[in-house]
């Protein structure tokens, strides 16, 4: 079975419409992009064009490749406290001499709909209400809407990154629907990596490796979902992989998330579905 995004995509932005059918206003994202780099461009434009159909306004404040780290912070700041802005994202890539960390810490975490700063991901550890990260969420729901099973089930999580690895490994072991897995999470140092992967009843891949994963590195039936979306040049020109190597894995494999067309596009919708979520906090508080 292909787990494709698309029907998973429409259940969410069908949600947020219905949930804002009735308001007297629009829900608005500020989105902080520092100088041009042509992935975020089209991943930006991308998230305007599904926010205007979904009647959530995106804003993007496009600043000078020349900005200091300060007057970058002051930026967020304003976002922080106007009192029009829902929701607020700093899209990447940053300079390199800006402290990702540092900066994480100065949005607002009520207005933090990427789920960086520390208060939502000690939230997320606690099992406290609080907004989840948008590719680890998009995770869930795939899971969810295709009705696959994770309780009692070996899933297996391919890295350990802030945004997908660890938040996911911690929703996986939550007491709920798409919770209550054995979760074992594995990494550059891991010994026997096929191995490991071969015990997996869900194998989530999460590492911005193409086509790493081979088809022997699993048993039958297993499910794979993977969060890669890499650009791959060879011979055959320029495409977009996964992390694992789709056509020895589809054959094998229960149920597979193909890419593009699978996480990426739930991803970005996770991501409005945050926005929405903290438009309702804020009514709900007022």
């Amino acid at each position: 079975m292909i787990l494709k995004g698309k029907a998973v995509t429409r259940k969410i932005y069908d949600k947020i419409k219905s949930g804002l059918a009735d308001q007297q206003r629009q829900p608005k994202l500020a989105v902080l992009v520092i100088g041009y780099d042509p992935a975020s461009d089209f991943y930006v434009k991308n998230l305007q064009k599904n926010g205007k159909k979904n009647g959530i306004k995106v804003e993007v404040i496009n600043l000078s490749s020349e900005i200091s780290q300060d007057d970058f912070i002051k930026e967020i700041e304003r976002f922080n406290i106007d009192p029009g802005t829902d929701a607020v994202m700093l899209q990447k890539p940053f300079p390199e001499h800006f402290d990702d960390e540092y900066i994480a810490e100065k949005i607002n975490p009520e207005k933090d709909v990427d789920a960086f700063h520390p208060v939502n991901m000690g939230n997320l550890v606690l099992d406290k209400p609080g907004f989840i990260p948008c590719t680890a969420a998009a995770v869930l729901e795939i899971l969810d809407y295709y009705e696959i099973e994770t309780s009692g089930k070996n899933v297996v999580v391919l890295g350990r990154s802030n945004i997908v690895g660890k938040p996911l490994a911690n929703l996986l072991l939550r007491k709920n629907k798409t919770g209550n897995a054995t979760v074992t999470v594995c990494h550059s140092r891991t010994e026997n990596l096929p191995s490991c992967i071969r015990k997996a009843d869900i194998l989530i891949a999460a590492i911005g490796q193409p086509e790493f994963v081979k088809g022997d590195w699993i048993k039958e039936g297993t499910v794979v979902i993977d969060v890669g979306i890499n650009l791959k040049e060879d011979e055959e020109g320029s495409r977009y992989t996964g992390d694992v190597l789709y056509d020895e894995c589809e054959g094998k494999s229960g149920a597979i998330t193909p890419v593009p067309g699978g996480v990426g596009s739930v991803t970005s919708a996770m991501l409005l579905m945050n926005v929405y979520k903290a438009f309702k906090n804020r009514a709900e508080k007022e």
